[in-house]
């Protein structure tokens, strides 16, 4: 199964006015389609391949160089993150105290993989490199709340308290 068949497209037609809106303010523009590519990917939340014709078309340019662009920069995303988005840091504090080990557990839990979303939308896991607390580590992020000296065990009853709706 691939990303995509998990994902369909659900873009709004406010949506795709309000990218076209972003288009033609910036289409005449030098260096357009970077600042293009981040409001497009905050009015839909990531990149589809959808989202990314759009722009092509707007702006005149290949499908192709959106891709390069939308690729080659870490801030974009070209699948949808969930509603609760769980970080794990891999940077080197965190990982000797094993962080690898709460991402593992993590995947396992879901049933995703790092940088994918769960096919309900609720979840989305992503690693990072470093949240700059090294004195919690191993360190996760559940939205903006952060959860210090992790251990595997306590991956359940986390994500449970956000099945549940709590926070």
């Amino acid at each position: 199964m691939t990303e995509s068949s998990l994902h369909a497209f659900k873009g709004t037609l406010a949506q795709e006015r309000q990218l076209k809106e972003v288009i033609a303010k910036h289409k005449d523009m030098p260096g357009a389609l970077l600042p293009v590519l981040q409001e497009a990917q905050g009015i839909y939340g990531y990149l589809p391949v959808e989202v990314q014709q759009m722009v092509a078309d707007g702006l005149g340019v290949s499908l192709s160089e959106v891709y390069g662009v939308a690729t080659f920069y870490s801030q974009f995303s070209l699948t949808p993150k969930g509603e609760h988005r769980i970080s794990v840091c891999l940077g080197t504090a965190c990982y000797v105290k094993g962080a690898d080990k709460i991402l593992a557990e993590l995947e396992k839990k879901l049933g995703i993989k790092s940088g994918e979303c769960t096919p309900d939308g609720m979840f989305s896991i992503d690693s990072c490199r470093c949240v700059g607390a090294c004195g919690l580590a191993p360190v996760m992020m559940v939205d903006d709340e952060v959860y210090g000296k992790m251990t595997p065990d306590q991956v359940d009853k986390i994500i449970d308290k956000y099945i549940k709706g709590g926070k």
